[in-house]
């Protein structure tokens, strides 16, 4: 169970992290919906480019997350099927 645990434990690492992400980019959208209002063109584009870079390292997490997924099951298939 050695090698399970230490892979549920990096995807849990791997879960924090795409949860503060999350949380970032929710952020930068407020923020952006706020500068949108008050029509301040050069700070939204920079919101904008924060924005796309967020959801580019989001998209990579996800893809790690569920590789992840996919190892952690493969090790409980076999773990489970030594004992």
């Amino acid at each position: 169970m050695k090698q399970f645990d230490l892979l549920v434990s990096e995807q849990l690492k791997t879960m924090d992290q795409l949860l503060d992400l999350q949380t970032e980019l929710e952020r930068y959208k407020s923020l952006e919906y706020l500068r949108g209002r008050e029509r301040d063109e050069e700070s939204l584009r920079e919101l904008r480019v924060e924005i796309q870079k967020r959801q580019q390292e989001l998209h990579l997490l996800h893809q790690t997350f569920e590789q992840q997924t996919r190892q952690v099951i493969e090790s409980f298939q076999q773990e489970k099927s030594y004992t």
